[in-house]
């Protein structure tokens, strides 16, 4: 089948047609041709301001799949994914079972024959995410896990975390760690700060961010490899880290699309809707977290899509779950943050994590066939009749939201949004 995409302006700099507005000619589901106008009488995509990019990649989605699939499981995640663009995910580990062995990595690859989105497992550092005791990652390496984490929860045990670094140089594998002292944040609810105060909340501080990264460097340093701090959310993570660059060590590093956006003045009315981890921090977080994204210093923008049901968010602010969605409304919400340097962002959701993971790039170049296809102008209501997820645990719900993704080519096939 033929499907032709009408007036797109290319957005991959390892294109020859980078930013240049082009017809784009797909045959069951592969870039055919690539000219400036093209004939023809078939299917075709139009919208105004249309874009067009490699497929995106989100570096950290969780589908509750297996276990609690009453929240999420991997078709409807699969179908968020989609409706907000992204052609590839990363799932973490905290599962029920954990992903921590052959079987469990093979669960979610036999589901890529002929799926809509490429699932990408991340094995756990540790048994059942524990920090404990370490799986037996090069089993894990060989039957398809891309990445080693213990997902949402921190690797506080600093000999395994050491033990990681060592381990997975033999086969040059990737540590995933996210950066909380958990001593420092015990029953917090929120950020540590003028907010919590004035609410009478117990505050989670940046310090407990920034003291694990202190430690992760220095054990990099003595061990060598490397590692990617996920969900970086302070001014003084973000400094740590461009030092770490600066001083050559192999260090990465990305964000939550929401911590772009909001902070914890947004938790003045107690709306679960914010309450996540880490928390959302001072205007000044904010402002560091993207200034370290126009200069290079955070290297991934993610959705962290963490689905819940309505009796674990619709609760008092202090017992209810963290987490919020994040997948189909990752695109107007990067637009709402980042203003016109949006172009420029979408290659941290390209080839920044397949090149922190190792997974071949994608291009919008014939023969490619892992598109995705967008406009910043299109309107539209996100509701419960447009949303994919299980899960409604989202700030963005019932609003209009401005950019759409239009729809993505993945597998020999487009899947619409429209």
């Amino acid at each position: 089948m033929e499907i032709l995409i009408r007036a797109a302006k290319v957005i991959d700099p390892s294109s020859p047609h980078h930013n240049s507005t082009k017809d784009i000619l797909l045959q069951d589901g592969v870039i055919k041709k690539i000219e400036n106008q093209i004939s023809f009488e078939g299917t075709v995509i139009e919208h105004e301001n249309l874009m067009v990019s490699p497929g995106w990649f989100d570096m950290r989605a969780h589908f509750t799949d297996p276990g609690k699939e009453h929240k999420e499981d991997i078709e409807s995640g699969s179908a968020a994914a989609a409706a907000g663009g992204f052609t590839d995910v990363l799932l973490l580990p905290n599962t029920d079972p954990v992903t921590s062995n052959k079987n469990s990595i093979s669960y979610y690859l036999k589901w890529n024959k002929g799926a809509d989105v490429n699932l990408h497992p991340a094995a756990a550092v540790t048994l059942g995410c524990q920090g404990k005791e370490l799986t037996e990652m090069i089993d894990l390496h060989t039957a398809g896990a891309v990445a080693f984490t213990d997902g949402i929860e921190p690797i506080w045990h600093t000999d395994i975390l050491l033990k990681s670094l060592q381990y997975l140089q033999t086969f040059d594998g990737v540590l995933i760690n996210r950066p909380e002292d958990r001593m420092l944040t015990a029953f917090g609810t929120m950020h540590e700060g003028q907010v919590s105060t004035i609410l009478g909340m117990k505050g989670m501080p940046e310090l407990a961010e920034e003291v694990m990264i202190d430690r992760d460097l220095e054990l990099l340093k003595y061990a060598g490899g490397k590692i990617h701090f996920s969900l970086i959310s302070s001014a003084g993570a973000v400094e740590r880290i461009r030092r770490a660059k600066a001083e050559g060590l192999k260090v990465t590093a990305d964000v939550g699309i929401h911590h772009l956006l909001f902070t914890d003045e947004n938790l003045m009315d107690y709306d679960t809707s914010f309450k996540v981890n880490p928390p959302f921090r001072s205007e000044k977080d904010r402002l560091a977290l993207i200034e370290g994204l126009k200069d290079g210093t955070i290297d991934v923008i993610v959705s962290d899509h963490q689905p819940h049901d309505q009796e674990s968010k619709q609760l008092e602010f202090d017992l209810a779950d963290f987490g919020i969605i994040g997948l189909q409304t990752f695109y107007p919400a990067l637009l709402s943050a980042m203003g016109d340097k949006t172009e420029a962002c979408i290659e941290r959701v390209t080839a920044a994590p397949r090149n922190i993971l190792g997974i071949e790039q994608a291009s919008v170049t014939e023969g490619g066939g892992s598109l995705t296809i967008f406009s910043p102008t299109v309107k539209w209501t996100y509701n419960g009749k447009m949303n994919k997820s299980k899960s409604v645990a989202s700030p963005f719900f019932n609003e209009e939201m401005t950019g759409k993704v239009v729809g993505i080519v993945n597998n020999g096939k487009f899947i619409s949004n429209d």
